[in-house]
């Protein structure tokens, strides 16, 4: 059965910033590609051919890299404008005239996930025949997620928003794949604003298996990897499960005395200078100079038109036109589009304690999980000569840091921060 798919890419990302302060989430780059890319290839991989995008912040970066899908990738991609956000139902509700009478699958933009998931949920709904199927996750914290609850069948029975350990409803968590047919826009057509304002799609699947008699069977993802790119971390993670899959592939100019081990893709036009060394997994892009004695370590990606000089980057993300020049360390940090560190610029990516990296998120300081975690720089950010930035820290878009200061709290986009040897640190907007 031929099979349309409709991915939801419509959001701002919000607690990813400052990094989707100038691309949607679903474009930032992991393993030399968007995240949206590696979707849509695994949609494609899976036998869809026919894509519906429903965008909305930023969404002529999208439109203008995928255009219509033929060119690029051989399938064909279409558009929608989400207007408003009104939640999950109100956003599917805009592919009704897409997909018109056959199933189709339903999935977030901003996932990443191995592609056999794909091919195992529409294996597991042409079995079952059911209205609808929902992917599963079994997570560890259920009071934290909707809950989904399956009878002995394997059908959805009720799905419970953030429920108490004492009700014991198990462990499985919507993860965010579907597959249904399209009674699910009548289903959207009788839902109600929740008491957060928006039309929920849990809502709209309570509808479909209560009133409109229709079943969901549930699919768990097991053994596999799963993420939903909420947090700035978790782009590492998936960036390096991404690396991990990766060929060697050199086409670019390498000198002589250059070392490099493991799985690198070196794009074309890039030169690598003597006295570096590369350590795989790695992706670096096009036309980028890199060394001489620069020292690039697993699971980095570097992007086109950078420049490293003798300076060391480890597990991190370099977006396109950015510059790690002179005596730099980088190390588990993202670095967006058009940086330049001046000469000295360290990060620290562990505290003296060992203790887990906290990070600020939207207002709320988060406990990453994990021990090292360096910095995020929004884009078009310059630092002077020995600037230091200290574990967790982001720097927002368009600031300056001035030479010689210790970055020591989450800057502000547009700010000219700088350390003062008579007042101490100065803060000046650069608006």
């Amino acid at each position: 059965m031929l099979m349309k798919a409709v991915i939801l890419a419509a959001g701002e990302g919000k607690r990813l910033k400052p990094i989707t302060s100038s691309r949607p989430k679903p474009m930032i780059p992991l393993a030399g590609k968007p995240l949206l890319e590696h979707t849509i290839m695994g949609l494609k991989d899976a036998g869809i051919n026919d894509i519906l995008l429903i965008v909305g912040y930023k969404q002529d970066i999208i439109k203008d890299y995928f255009g219509n899908g033929f060119d690029k990738f051989n399938i064909k991609i279409e558009y929608t404008t989400q207007d408003e956000y009104l939640g999950t139902a109100h956003a599917t509700g805009y592919a009704k005239d897409f997909i018109k009478d056959d199933p189709f699958l339903m999935m977030y933009g901003d996932l990443l996930v191995d592609p056999i998931i794909f091919k195992e949920v529409l294996q597991k709904f042409n079995q079952n025949k059911p209205e609808g199927l929902i992917s599963l996750l079994e997570v560890g914290n259920p009071k934290e997620y909707g809950i989904i609850s399956l009878n002995s069948d394997g059908f959805l029975e009720k799905i419970t928003e953030k429920p108490s350990p004492d009700l014991n409803l198990g462990n499985l968590a919507n993860a965010g794949i579907y597959v249904f047919k399209p009674i699910i826009f009548k289903a959207i057509e009788k839902t109600e604003k929740s008491i957060r304002d928006e039309y929920e799609f849990t809502d709209s699947m309570d509808i479909l298996i209560n009133k409109l008699n229709g079943k969901i069977v549930g699919y768990t993802i097991k053994d596999k990897f799963w993420s939903d790119i909420g947090l700035p971390w978790q782009l590492l993670d998936a960036n390096s499960y991404l690396l991990d899959k990766i060929e060697k592939k050199i086409l670019g100019n390498i000198k002589d005395n250059v070392i490099i081990e493991g799985n690198v893709y070196i794009g074309k036009g890039t030169t690598v200078h003597s006295g570096t060394y590369i350590q795989g997994p790695c992706y670096i892009g096009e036309d980028n100079t890199i060394g001489p004695n620069a020292f690039i370590r697993f699971n980095t990606t570097i992007g086109n038109n950078c420049h490293v000089g003798n300076s060391e980057i480890k597990n991190s993300i370099i977006f396109s036109n950015s510059n790690v020049p002179h005596f730099n360390y980088i190390g588990d940090s993202i670095i967006c589009e058009n940086v330049n560190l001046g000469a000295g610029t360290k990060v620290a990516n562990l505290r003296l304690d060992e203790k887990n990296v906290k990070m600020n998120i939207k207002g709320q300081l988060i406990d990453s999980g994990i021990k090292k975690l360096g910095m995020i720089i929004g884009p078009n950010v310059k630092t002077g000569i020995n600037a230091s930035i200290m574990t967790g820290k982001k720097i927002g878009e368009n600031s300056i840091i001035g030479a010689q200061t210790l970055v020591a709290e989450d800057i502000p986009p547009y700010t000219l921060y700088y350390q003062d040897p008579n007042k101490g640190i100065i803060r000046k907007s650069l608006k």
